[in-house]
């Protein structure tokens, strides 16, 4: 383990800007924090462990099993580098995870424009507990490397093949592969998610949570869909529709 105890440190500043999309980007590399993390196979890049931490033989056994840099730093630096008031004293760097248009072959997720990082952290953890795979970002959607997403994810992110395209690439390719467009929207014509009817490939699209799906992905709809509201709530948080829709295609898909 290296002790570093400055931090103008190179490797210490190129960490602390991987909490900007741009550096992400730039390095192919992003950001976990929590022990958690520590119990998934992705191979880290490096793991920072703050020093009072190395007397936790549970934590430091998880640390040891992976053949990466490994950093120790006091809590001066540690804090530059952490986002949570509680931090549990490990951050983990890791490799942007592969992802592949042409991997994509059955049923998907398209989220257009989604803003909230805690909603699309929930929304991939929960495609992921139900089975899919494959989910397609709008341009405008939040960073899915993002700390709070990845955060929210509890480590989906890792399973997922995530893919950010512009609206026209997302219909087009949709069109190409003669998907079954399942659109959540508040339309006339739009159907109760109960009474959907699958295809042998369908995408089920959300909006954001301020204006919903775009008008592009409306036109191209072979449905639209609405969960109803049976109470007085106004709406539904988008990642909650999602998790409602996403399990009700997967019922569907276990009765075949």
């Amino acid at each position: 383990m290296e002790h570093i105890n400055s931090i103008e440190n190179s490797t210490i500043k190129k960490i602390k800007k991987l909490k900007l999309k741009k550096y992400r980007e730039l390095e192919k590399m992003f950001l976990a924090e929590g022990h958690k993390f520590l119990d998934f196979k992705y191979s880290p890049e490096i793991i920072v462990i703050r020093e009072d931490i190395l007397n936790d033989e549970f934590i430091i056994k998880k640390v040891e099993k992976f053949q990466c840099r490994k950093l120790v730093v006091d809590n001066k630096i540690f804090t530059q580098l952490s986002s949570q008031e509680n931090s549990q004293g490990i951050i983990i760097v890791y490799p942007y995870c592969e992802s592949n248009i042409d991997n994509i072959q059955s049923d998907i997720i398209v989220l257009d424009k989604i803003q909230d990082p805690g909603n699309l952290g929930t929304i991939i953890r929960v495609a992921d507990a139900a089975g899919f795979k494959d989910i397609l970002l709008s341009y405008g959607s939040v960073d899915c490397y993002n700390e709070k997403v990845v955060r929210s994810s509890m480590g989906s992110i890792f399973n997922m093949n995530i893919i950010y395209l512009a609206d026209t690439d997302i219909i087009n390719f949709l069109k190409e592969k003669q998907y079954n467009l399942l659109v959540t929207a508040l339309e006339k014509d739009s159907i109760e998610y109960t009474n959907i009817e699958l295809k042998d490939k369908n995408a089920i699209v959300f909006g954001s949570e301020g204006n919903g799906v775009s008008k592009d992905f409306l036109k191209v709809a072979n449905e639209t869909v609405i969960i109803p509201i049976y109470g007085s709530a106004e709406s539904l948080n988008v990642a909650i529709a999602s998790g409602i829709m996403i399990y009700k295609v997967r019922e569907l898909r276990n009765k075949k």
